[in-house]
């Protein structure tokens, strides 16, 4: 599904340094030759569309291994208990559990140019992974993100014990 090519370092290096004297090329390919070749993933526009649309799902879109219920490692685990904490509303929060597909769990890391999982969206922004949650969670930047985006239950709403919230899985 992804297309990977490698960059030519020789073309690249005749574009950047032109012909300005054969010793300056062939000590620029020498050095080339040394440097690793960048291999460069190109994000698919199937892959694209389907994390378009699932990131616009929600209000609070969580990509991550495991489910809600069954999470599978345990920095999805710690961000699954925040929102918790935090009072995220099951009815504008969305999971989607990067496990279930290869081409999803590699496409996600190349949407958001973020390396990890899990990946927390709120109101179709990238927020961040596991440690940017947690850090604003501690701050209280996390809740005033939350409630500006009317992401919380509502007060009048909430239960004893409310904190427990659970959240269900979207496919």
């Amino acid at each position: 599904m992804f297309s990977r090519g490698l960059l030519n370092s020789s073309r690249f290096v005749r574009r950047c340094h032109g012909t300005h004297s054969i010793h300056t090329n062939h000590q620029a390919l020498a050095n080339a030759v040394k440097t690793p070749r960048v291999q460069v993933r190109l994000l698919s526009t199937e892959i694209k569309e389907a994390i378009d649309k699932a990131v616009e799902s929600s209000k609070v879109v969580l990509f991550m291994k495991g489910t809600p219920e069954f999470p599978q490692c345990g920095f999805s685990r710690a961000t699954i208990q925040i929102l918790g904490q935090q009072g995220v509303d099951p009815e504008v929060f969305a999971a989607y559990n990067v496990l279930e597909d290869p081409e999803l769990r590699e496409g996600i890391k190349e949407y958001s140019s973020w390396p990890t999982i899990p990946q927390l969206y709120v109101n179709k922004e990238f927020v961040g992974g596991c440690d940017i949650i947690m850090s604003m969670s501690k701050s209280g930047e996390l809740a005033e993100l939350l409630e500006s985006s009317g992401a919380l239950i509502p007060e009048e709403e909430e239960a004893p014990g409310s904190a427990d919230v659970k959240v269900s899985e979207r496919s």
